[in-house]
């Protein structure tokens, strides 16, 4: 279900891609559309001049006339035009170029300026407005078939200057509308990305507010009743088993919590969490995981690495000489804590004397102002490495 937020963000890129009224006529960016096409309408008008001149004053003026009169038509005050008339001016154009090309003679070289508005149209108009060049150019190459042909003497410099101008103009103008594609496709993920931050961020609050209402707030009133049943009993096996119930009530809670905070795995598939999973998935048998708080955003890029290097390291040698039962890291305020829970393997020696240097991973800790305690528990030891954070980071 997409949210309101959600919904407002697509209206709000749909309107920004709506061009303006009189596009491509008005609006940013107007001199980089029109430029190109200019310069080569005005070499062809000039290319007249070569030898040996126009064949026909009349249509010389004609098209003269015409090529002034689109120049003038983006003065037009185009929003509060009709939205079909901005297929006339490619087709004023479309004549401009028929003219010309009677003025300089059908075998002159002149007539590839007859692409121009099919150009323009294609990168700029709608289909329909296309169509209408597309039978107005057929149209002028009827005429031209009827008119009878006068081979100039000279018409290689017009042909190279037009041909050279519009391709050159179509090179652009293709490599640019990759530019475009290009950029579009990557706004289109940011968006999609966004949208689906704001969906994972909607199903943690649903989640989070479910299990505050229908789970967590029972469980937690069954541990207090538990604790009171406790206090009331002298048998202290059943002390024993009730205050027993009690941590497994209280480790389902942060298995709760830790399963909201998950979710944060889909908003940063490469962030320290998903790193230390795929890292402890390597391990077998795999340790039980745990997150509280917000793992992936509070440590700096740089520190991150570090943590994740040590660690690893002392995964590889953990495992040599015991078993890692559970991995937790914590994330508050204060500090950023990662905790490798390891039972004896077996037959290996006590922690007192180890087979591998312990030192060794204190001082690469200590070096990067990472604080390694490691302590006995029963049945194990416990590592635990403890990044203080500075205030802005909380």
């Amino acid at each position: 279900m997409v949210s309101p937020v959600s919904s407002s963000l697509l209206a709000e890129a749909s309107r920004a891609a709506d061009p303006p009224g009189g596009y491509p006529f008005r609006g940013p960016g107007l001199l980089a559309r029109v430029g190109p096409f200019a310069a080569i309408a005005v070499l062809a008008e000039a290319s007249l001049a070569l030898p040996p001149g126009p064949v026909s004053t009349w249509a010389a003026t004609a098209s003269i006339v015409l090529l002034l009169a689109v120049a003038a038509a983006f003065l037009l005050p185009w929003p509060q035009l009709p939205g079909w008339m901005t297929v006339l001016i490619p087709l004023v154009y479309t004549g401009s170029v028929l003219a010309l090309i009677l003025a300089a003679g059908t075998t002159s070289g002149v007539g590839v300026v007859i692409l121009i508005p099919l150009i323009w149209t294609a990168l700029f108009h709608r289909p329909w407005e296309s169509a209408c060049v597309v039978a107005a150019i057929v149209a002028v190459e009827v005429v031209i078939s009827l008119t009878p042909v006068a081979v100039p003497d000279a018409v290689i410099a017009r042909r190279v200057i037009l041909w050279a101008a519009l391709g050159t103009v179509i090179s652009v103008a293709a490599h640019g509308m990759r530019d475009r594609i290009r950029r579009s496709q990557a706004e289109t993920a940011e968006l999609q990305e966004s949208l689906r931050e704001l969906s994972v961020l909607q199903d943690r609050e649903r989640i989070a507010a479910d299990l505050q209402d229908k789970v967590i707030q029972r469980v937690f009133a069954t541990g207090l009743t538990l604790q009171g049943a406790a206090a009331r009993t002298s048998d202290p096996e059943v002390r024993r088993r009730v205050e027993t119930s009690i941590d497994d009530l209280d480790h389902v809670l942060r298995i709760l919590r830790s399963t909201i905070f998950s979710l944060e795995q889909r908003l940063m598939a490469h962030g320290l969490r998903a790193e230390i999973t795929e890292l402890c998935s390597q391990l077998s048998p795999g340790p039980e995981l745990s997150f509280s708080g917000p793992v992936d955003g509070s440590l700096h890029p740089g520190i991150r690495g570090q943590l994740m290097e040590i660690l690893g390291e002392a995964l590889d040698h953990i495992s040599q000489y015991f078993i890692p039962a559970r991995v937790g890291v914590t994330a508050d305020r204060s500090s950023y804590v990662t905790v490798i829970e390891a039972a004896a393997r077996p037959g290996t020696a006590e922690l007192a004397k180890p087979a591998w240097d312990v030192s060794h991973m204190r001082d690469t800790a200590s070096q990067v102002g990472i604080h390694l305690d490691i302590q006995p528990i029963p049945g194990g030891t416990r590592f635990a490495w403890r990044i203080p954070l500075a205030p802005d980071h909380s």
